[in-house]
């Protein structure tokens, strides 16, 4: 069960979708979200918690949380710059 969004979030609906496409879809909706803002990602995907990782990493946002419910993965990545 995910809580409900905060107001300076953008919630990512990527259920079913596979690799690449979560990463994919992540990079185009952080174009819209302020610096400072987080986009939350809710993946079906095992591989995003190997992806959005590096991901994170190369793009140079952060990760502030990364937790797993049941089949729902959920990233949190605070965009930087």
């Amino acid at each position: 069960m995910t809580s409900p969004p905060q107001s300076n979030e953008t919630i990512l609906d990527l259920r079913g979708l596979r690799c690449p496409q979560p990463v994919l879809r992540a990079k185009k909706a952080l174009r819209n979200v302020p610096v400072g803002g987080t986009l939350v990602m809710e993946c079906t995907d095992p591989l995003t918690v190997i992806d959005v990782p590096h991901f994170v990493n190369q793009t140079g946002h952060a990760l502030s949380a990364q937790t797993r419910d049941g089949g729902l993965y959920i990233f949190k990545i605070v965009k930087q710059r």
